[in-house]
């Protein structure tokens, strides 16, 4: 019988806390959220170990560490609404409710959206909205958002997304160039998305966070 809250435990002191997070309510939040119930059944075993778990469809839970580290450069306020990109089976869609006043969890892939919303219904957050469509297009009939947090690889952020953030909003997303990764904070201003580097990371790219591609003759 695995000791869920004690792995919880070791996650936080041996990953989040060594990786300079040391905002509370994050901390907090990773303390209490089940990721175990954010999982395959068949991966819970390892659900608190230091590296992506696969959520098949070349989707993954990303490790604890980079996840802890993009809530804290995001920072959400607790009453702001965010709007959480490829939450996948809906770990950090549960985080974000402890973090913030509401958040909509933005999920394209049928069988990944049912499993959130059952997962996130078990665990009582009761303030996400999930809702079964493409990633690029976010969700701006519940927008203007205070925060986003894009819960994968980009290439590049589409306009129709960058459009559903406030004045003033951030963003946060882990920017891809071949096998190299960086993670930036975007902060929204009167003449577009101000990026800044925050720390190494390298994802996926998702569905729709892809440059097309240019040919040359």
């Amino acid at each position: 019988m695995i000791d869920y809250q004690a792995a919880r435990t070791a996650m936080v002191d041996c990953q989040v806390r060594p990786s300079d997070v040391t905002l509370y309510p994050i901390i907090a939040a990773m303390l209490e959220v089940p990721r175990e119930l954010f999982v395959p059944r068949a991966l819970r075993g390892v659900a608190y170990a230091g590296s992506e778990l696969e959520l098949g469809g070349g989707r993954v839970e990303l490790e604890p560490r980079v996840v802890a580290k993009m809530l804290d450069a995001l920072n959400p306020d607790p009453e702001a609404l965010v709007l959480d990109v490829a939450p996948g089976m809906g770990y950090t869609a549960a985080l974000l409710a402890r973090l913030c006043a509401a958040v909509v969890a933005v999920e394209e892939d049928a069988d990944l959206a049912a499993a959130a919303s059952e997962a996130l219904a078990e665990a009582g957050c009761d303030t996400v909205l999930v809702e079964n469509r493409p990633l690029a297009q976010g969700a701006p009939e519940h927008g203007p958002f205070d925060a986003i947090f894009v819960n994968g690889g980009v290439e590049f952020l589409p306009e129709t997304l960058a459009g559903q953030l406030k004045p003033g909003g951030r963003i946060v997303a882990i920017f891809m160039q071949g096998a190299l990764g960086r993670c930036r904070l975007g902060t929204k201003t009167g003449a577009g998305i101000a990026w800044r580097s925050v720390f190494d990371a390298t994802a996926p790219v998702l569905s729709g966070f892809k440059k097309a591609t240019e040919f040359v003759f």
